[in-house]
């Protein structure tokens, strides 16, 4: 397997686990999200692999971009400025939209917060098996801009229009029993039994003809990677102009130190 600077691919009785390495909240570039992207094409033509476990270290899942507080330090993600949002978050999107397009069915092992962008990566995943301290979030209008990574389309389709509508306008966060409630996740377990739980679910899907499996979901997920492209081309257009506006410069504050925005329109 290749070796990658922020994932690693472990591949043992047919279950290849991919992990992000980004601890402890694995926020996202571009570049994280191109690897595990690569990793999923060579997974696809590995006849070894049947399933992929997706999982990450630390306390977060994903917990988006790093907004690094609004200022324009090192800590801040390059693609979330407002020149990142004209010159490289399309670069970002791309990347996104190729992860809805590999053949193999994929697990979502989700420990901790899922928020944002974070949110959006942990529904590429055919499943989610969360731990009881997993957080999903759309928080997207606390920070004053529009959803992304593809969660326009992938949201509703998994959860209903209007689960998804409620989270995307209160940008409300579900702990793992509620999301379950809805059909965010399919399974809630213990945190020391989160990895087990999804490697079994990805062993019970690899026990079975793997020409076969990948038929049933190339049918189950037809369009997917087509429509999620041209959902982040809508979100990306809404994402810039809205960027550049004080308000998003206020949630993009406000959430980094915690507290509520003090939006005024403009």
């Amino acid at each position: 397997m290749t070796e990658y600077e922020d994932i690693e691919v472990v591949l043992a009785d047919y279950v290849a686990t991919v992990e992000m390495q980004r601890p402890p909240h694995n926020f996202f570039d571009h570049s994280l999200i191109g690897q595990i992207a690569n990793a999923f094409d060579e997974l696809d033509e590995n006849p070894d692999c049947r399933v992929i476990v997706l999982a990450s270290q630390g306390k977060s899942f994903c917990a988006g971009a790093n907004f690094g507080g609004g200022s324009k330090d090192s800590s801040a993600s390059r693609d979330f400025t407002e020149e990142g949002f004209r010159n490289t978050t399309g670069i970002l999107y791309r990347e996104a939209a190729r992860l809805f397009g590999n053949k193999k069915p994929i697990v979502g092992a989700i420990q901790g917060a899922a928020i944002g962008g974070g949110l959006g990566l942990s529904l590429v995943p055919d499943f989610r098996v969360a731990a009881h301290e997993a957080r999903f979030g759309a928080n997207f209008v606390k920070l004053g801009i529009h959803q992304g990574f593809g969660l326009s389309y992938t949201l509703p389709r998994l959860v209903g229009q209007q689960q998804a509508t409620l989270m995307l306008y209160s940008g409300r966060r579900l702990n793992a029993e509620q999301a379950l409630a809805i059909g965010l996740v399919d399974m809630v377990t213990d945190q020391d039994n989160l990895r087990d739980e999804a490697q079994g679910l990805a062993k019970e899907i690899a026990e079975n003809a793997p020409l076969a499996v990948m038929s049933v979901r190339a049918t189950m997920r037809q369009g997917m990677a087509a429509a999620v492209a041209e959902a982040t081309e809508l979100e990306l257009a809404e994402q810039q102009w809205l960027r550049g506006t004080a308000d998003a410069e206020e949630g993009i504050r406000a959430v980094a130190q915690r507290r509520p925005g003090n939006f005024n329109g403009n």
